[in-house]
């Protein structure tokens, strides 16, 4: 895990890469927008905070075993862990 991202960093991240397209690890494609604190992913419609992405940070710093998106444990983890992929934080 790259130790030295904060949520603030890969919050800018997400915001500079919104409307790409990425896909989860069963291969399902998505995008997404960002507004304010919530990441909004085409294929679902509550919107996922830039706090989960935090929280799932902290847990990866605590536990750096985790190797998928269920043991994330995290709201929309699916998503948070593809993405957390496509940065090179996982």
């Amino acid at each position: 895990m790259n130790e030295n991202i904060s949520t603030d960093s890969l919050w800018q991240l997400l915001t500079e890469h919104q409307n790409e397209t990425f896909y989860t690890m069963k291969k399902l494609p998505f995008t997404y927008v960002v507004k304010g604190g919530e990441l909004f992913v085409d294929r679902r419609s509550k919107s996922i905070t830039k706090a989960t992405f935090g929280q799932a940070l902290n847990k990866l710093k605590e536990n750096p075993q985790i190797t998928g998106p269920k043991s994330l444990n995290v709201f929309g983890a699916p998503y948070v862990w593809a993405l957390l992929k496509a940065f090179q934080v996982v």
